[in-house]
């Protein structure tokens, strides 16, 4: 069994972003490539990768949301302050385009360049 040396120890963290609007209005390409671009990229520096995406999820009416999504992977070190940035992420997305919620999931990864 190989183990993780120390200097490799890092957090993975995936962002889960639905792309409608209440109403309906899509979250169009350009609006979250701003949002990578201003808000993601001056935070994450090092790097980030985002993927397309179909979720749903229960809403808070009790109803099944399917919509188009998009995943943003975070590798970053177990911190204070990636956590104080990833959480500024969400609640920037959620107030400009009017979500209920950013799904955060966090698992330990063992990383080498």
């Amino acid at each position: 069994v190989q183990t993780c040396k120390a200097e490799n120890q890092m957090q993975q963290t995936t962002l889960y972003y639905g792309l409608t609007r209440q109403g309906g209005k899509v979250i169009t390409a350009q609006e979250w490539q701003q949002y990578v671009d201003n808000d993601v990229t001056p935070r994450f520096r090092d790097g980030l990768t985002a993927y397309d995406a179909q979720g749903q999820w229960l809403n808070s009416n009790g109803k099944v949301s399917k919509e188009p999504s998009k995943a943003l992977m975070l590798i970053h070190s177990v911190d204070a302050q990636s956590d104080t940035k990833i959480d500024a992420l969400r609640d920037i997305y959620k107030s400009r385009f009017a979500q209920e919620s950013v799904m955060r999931v966090d698992q330990p990864v063992c990383v080498q360049f």
